[in-house]
């Protein structure tokens, strides 16, 4: 059974705006707590269909999610599949080859239970193997990061997923140790880590590994690269008028959102004393909220993990008319 606090819920499914009849996907199942409230919204002719390649998360799903099972789909896949995924399915609406649902949500990184079980080997505080896999079936590992890739990639990796500014002294480290002997378990990473980090340094800013070890789980599950790939299928796959809700807990998460709904937005340059657009710089998506949405101080209080997550959220334009709106 999952125990986990499910962040935003409330803020990320009305993002949504949730019509009884429609159809969801839930790309992050996890815990069930997001597809929990989305299929509470839903009537008897709507549907969720829920993403995840975590074993354990179907499993618990086919246990919490059991009331609404009449209207739930599971499919166990990484959602950077979305598209191809949705086009097998028989009741979900295709037009112009594409599918086409009422909204989509992201709630990105890993699930508590997945931190919280020492044996997957997320956990800097627990003795385990170095596996780090979301899809037990994947077949790169954290331990094959750590003692195959060259020590300027996983110096790489442990800044630009990380953050961490001694990454150079800490592949440096475990390049060393692994020519005497390979490195299995995290615990024998954390203690490499710590001997990277200078005494000072290591006194301050949370656990040492923490960063490393969010950057060595980022690189296992390609994290970055699939929801890249996924945000973008699921635009194409949204039917006029329906919504993306993206929670993230990472800034280059949060960059990558950013980013790619700028990219669907009007991009109309067209003087502004014009009286309708002219230009043809039509967009796709409008934003929900120009800001992101963050957790309140009382949500806070309940879940110090959710402290870093963003919520932004952006609809489908309806018609093509709607990109010239407020010209």
């Amino acid at each position: 059974m999952f125990h986990h606090i499910t962040v935003l819920k409330a803020e990320a499914t009305e993002g949504l705006s949730i019509k009884p009849g429609g159809i969801y996907v839930d790309c992050t199942l996890g815990g069930g707590g997001h597809s929990s409230v989305i299929l509470s919204k839903l009537g008897d002719s709507g549907r969720l269909i829920a993403f995840d390649q975590d074993d354990w998360a179907h499993e618990n799903a086919n246990e919490v999610l059991a009331p609404y099972r009449d209207r739930l789909t599971l499919v166990k896949s990484n959602f950077r599949h979305i598209q191809d995924k949705l086009l097998e399915l028989d009741f979900v609406p295709i037009q112009d080859g594409l599918p086409q649902v009422d909204g989509i949500l992201f709630d990105l990184g890993v699930s508590s239970p997945q931190f919280d079980e020492g044996e997957r080997g997320f956990s800097y505080n627990a003795d385990a193997p170095l596996d780090m896999r979301m899809d037990q079936s994947a077949e790169l590992t954290a331990r094959d990061i750590i003692n195959e890739w060259p020590e300027r990639e996983i110096a790489r990796i442990l800044f630009q997923y990380g953050e961490e500014k001694f990454s150079r002294r800490i592949a440096k480290v475990i390049v060393d140790q692994r020519k005497t002997s390979p490195i299995e378990t995290t615990g024998e990473l954390v203690e490499l880590i710590k001997a990277g980090i200078p005494a000072a340094a290591r006194r301050t800013g949370g656990h040492p590994a923490k960063r490393s070890f969010q950057a060595l789980r980022i690189a296992v599950n390609d994290e970055l690269g699939a929801f890249e790939e996924g945000l973008h299928a699921a635009v194409r796959c949204l039917a006029p008028g329906g919504r993306v809700s993206v929670i993230t807990f990472h800034s280059l998460e949060d960059r990558i959102c950013k980013q790619i709904f700028a990219s669907y937005v009007e991009k109309c340059t067209c003087p502004p004393d014009f009286p309708m657009c002219v230009c043809g710089g039509k967009g796709q998506l409008k934003l929900v909220n120009r800001k992101p949405i963050v957790p309140s101080e009382e949500e806070l209080e309940h879940n110090s993990r959710a402290r870093s997550a963003k919520l932004r959220v952006a609809e489908k334009l309806k018609t093509i008319a709607e990109t010239a709106e407020g010209k």
